[in-house]
């Protein structure tokens, strides 16, 4: 299973032009190996670019999308990556959504599809992320 960050999904829908092509070949590739999965934090933050339940659903199932709900684990150690965060300084007062994906993919043993992977890489080392920099390295 790989977790699909909206970064990424909003690159496709928007059309982005610096990311669409990028984030398209990821989906397509990815999915040939992986079964993609959202969570409902992924689908919170989706929601914005929406009108109805019914519009977002669509484009989920069209995507081939699997909401996946979150464990109580994973909730856990979003929590405790935000209390990490919070010590090392950090200034945001609520968990932040990065935490509860990367504590999803965590728990679950999942990958994680974003063009953002520092947090991820930072409070999740275990989680094999895919990104743009990841390419590079």
């Amino acid at each position: 299973m790989l977790l699909v960050d909206t970064n990424v999904l909003l690159d496709v829908l928007e059309d982005d032009p610096a990311w669409a092509d990028w984030s398209l070949h990821q989906l397509r590739a990815q999915s040939q190996v992986h079964e993609l999965a959202i969570n409902p934090v992924i689908y919170a933050e989706l929601s914005l670019a929406f009108d109805s339940v019914r519009a977002l659903d669509s484009i989920v199932e069209g995507m081939g999308l699997i909401v996946q709900e979150l464990p109580r684990p994973a909730l856990f150690l979003a929590g405790r990556a935000f209390l990490r965060y919070r010590r090392e300084g950090g200034s945001k007062s609520n968990v932040l959504p990065d935490f509860f994906i990367g504590a999803h993919a965590a728990v679950q043993g999942w990958n994680i599809l974003t063009r953002d992977a520092r947090r991820y890489r930072n409070y999740f080392p275990t989680v094999t992320v895919v990104s743009p920099d990841a390419e590079l390295r």
